[in-house]
């Protein structure tokens, strides 16, 4: 089991016993409760009809050769094709029940399991991909449902079972002792065999999550492997955790299917003893004919239930496995935790950061007691080199990761205590790489307005550059943008999600502003829409661009976590410190003055 190495439980897995997962299990089924009577009922119907045809036919035998009357035989062929009819219809009936009870059940789990998903903050997605948080939802909820099957299937088998056990009893009572002392030994077996098949069906789980995980990050990632000439390279990646997940699943199929040949084989010589000696108990006229040919029908009939149920652990370990799975992503804590849920008022935007301290991995702190004063309605940009905490400011304002010391305040509340649906709704937040979902342009802009009607996002788009980014669409506010936004360009795609938090009137706008060139009449569009939103917001901005840098009220400059210098664009010029390296270093070439200089120098070189 060499290869196993590679797959590793997530940290948030957690070890459920048997006795935990049933309540578990017990919980979600119980609405469906009236269901699952009616399907017992029905099994119930199926295992006596099941156990009743051997007894007819023996009987019928036995009243035949005893009466000598050829209409017998139709009757018994009746018999038996009307209790085959009435077999057919019960687990007809039963199967609809169990399928409508499945789905319903799913449906819930799979909800709660997405739910607990998208509750998570970022810090989760960053520790664990989401292709496999995805198998979860998806594959190991199916998994799971297949449970109700086996239980259901459970219930005949015992039913079943006990029926022919008293008819064995009262056919030949010495033979059937020594069937019933072979039970004990059968469950002894498969239940030690029990946490084998439990730990081979959660690797075979985990390693087709890798395979999910993989294909999902290559797909994404396609238009980079494709520039890069990678093709092969990320064909070889999928090729290896496919190769994985094979070798890890025939692992696991060879173990599971070790106890059916064994079992088979107890039944095979428990059958050959029961011949030969009812065989001679029939010579010496101890029973009948018809007799012992029902004890030998019933044998094996009650034998295949028996060794079901023995096998039963075994077969459910793929379905525990699976809700283990789901009830571990459902009962992952959250890392972003509020102390309250108060309503939130219409917030004025004021921030304060009080002696914050914050890492995303233990012993690498990004703020270290870190203070800051926002006033309400200013526009504030962040500056500095790369790791110097900028982005963790605004993400740690918007609650999408938890901070480990100090306190936030919003409007002077503690943000901990806001209830986070109503918080972030008078947030508006543009990430450096706008994520726009397959769709069309008016879908993306009402994304967190579904009441806003088209005249007014119309309306608010032309007030953009007179709306002649609009004109150039093909299709205008019904154009589609592709996946992630891929049949627009960046700028549009920045501009369609400023005009998505535009329609939202947040009280705070946080933008990390991308860095891609764009063409300077698409800038000035971008600064025409940001300036609609700055004159109504508290707005925090990562800048990387000198227009967005020199519209803020105010400038701080970021190192390590640290705020080195503050100011406006001017004074912090005429400092002549950290800022000014920056603006040398990153935004002087953007100013015009430095293009007319450079232009200068290349036509009079002298």
């Amino acid at each position: 089991m060499g290869f196993f190495g590679s797959l590793t439980a997530e940290k948030y897995d957690r070890q459920y016993s048997d006795r935990e997962l049933v309540r578990r299990i017990a919980y979600y089924f119980y609405p469906q409760r009236w269901r699952l009577v009616a399907i017992a009922c029905f099994v119930l119907l199926m295992s006596g009809l099941g156990a009743l045809n051997p007894v007819l036919v023996s009987r019928g035998v036995d009243w035949i050769k005893n009466q000598r009357v050829e209409s017998g035989i139709y009757l018994i062929c009746g018999a038996v094709l009307l209790v085959g009819v009435l077999n057919w219809l019960a687990n007809y009936v039963r199967r609809k029940l169990t399928v409508r009870t499945i789905a319903d059940t799913l449906v819930v789990l799979s909800t709660e399991a997405f739910r607990s998903a998208a509750g998570h903050d970022l810090s989760f997605y960053d520790q664990y991909p989401s292709g496999k948080v995805l198998s979860r939802i998806t594959n190991d909820t199916r998994e799971f449902g297949n449970l109700v099957t086996m239980i259901t299937d459970l219930v005949s088998q015992v039913a079943e079972a006990l029926i022919l056990g008293v008819v064995l009893v009262r056919i030949e009572w010495r033979l059937s002792l020594f069937v019933f002392t072979l039970v004990p030994l059968v469950f002894a077996m498969t239940l030690g065999y029990r946490s084998l098949a439990r730990k081979v069906t959660k690797r075979g789980m985990q390693a087709m999550a890798e395979v999910n995980s993989t294909i999902k990050e290559t797909v994404s990632g396609i238009a980079v492997a494709k520039n890069y000439r990678q093709e092969q390279s990320i064909y070889q990646i999928f090729s290896n955790a496919n190769v994985l997940s094979y070798r890890v699943n025939v692992q696991r199929g060879l173990v599971l299917s070790v106890v059916f040949p064994t079992l088979n084989m107890i039944g095979g010589v428990t059958s050959a003893i029961l011949v030969y000696f009812g065989g001679l108990s029939v010579t010496q006229g101890l029973v009948t004919a018809g007799a012992w040919y029902l004890f030998i029908l019933s044998l094996d009939r009650f034998l295949f239930p028996v060794m079901s149920l023995a096998s039963f652990w075994t077969q459910i370990q793929s379905g525990l496995s699976a809700a283990e799975r789901v009830f571990a992503l459902i009962d992952a804590e959250p890392a972003v935790v509020q102390s309250s849920n108060l309503p939130v008022p219409p917030l004025k935007g004021e921030i304060d950061f009080i002696r914050v301290t914050f890492h995303y991995r233990e012993g690498e702190r990004v703020l270290d007691d870190f203070t800051l004063h926002i006033d309400p309605g200013e526009t504030l940009a962040i500056v500095g080199h790369t790791g110097a905490g900028k982005s963790s400011l605004a993400r740690l304002i918007a609650r999408f990761y938890e901070f480990q010391g100090g306190r936030i305040l919003v409007d002077q509340m503690d943000i901990r205590s806001f209830d986070l649906q109503q918080y972030r709704k008078q947030l508006g937040i543009v990430s450096q790489s706008p994520f726009l979902f397959a769709g069309t342009i008016f879908e993306n802009v009402s994304y967190a307005r579904p009441e806003i009607t088209r005249s007014d996002v119309e309306a608010i788009a032309r007030r953009i550059g007179d709306g002649e980014w609009l004109d150039t669409l093909p299709d205008g506010l019904d154009t589609q943008v592709g996946e992630r936004g891929s049949r627009l360009s960046m700028g549009q795609r920045q501009l369609v999600s400023l005009l998505r938090v535009l329609v939202q009137k947040p009280a705070i706008f946080i933008l990390d502003e991308a860095t891609a060139s764009i063409d300077p009449f698409t800038e000035w569009q971008i600064q025409q829409a940001l300036n609609m939103i700055l004159k109504n917001a508290t707005s925090i901005l990562i800048a990387h661009r000198l227009s967005t840098v020199r519209s803020a009220d105010r400038i701080i400059v970021l190192e390590h976590g640290k705020i080195l210098e503050e100011g406006n664009h001017e004074g912090l010029l005429r400092k002549g410190g950290y800022y000014a390296d920056l603006y040398n270093t990153y935004f002087r070439h953007q100013s015009l003055s430095y293009v007319e200089q450079i232009k200068s120098l290349i036509e009079n070189p002298d």
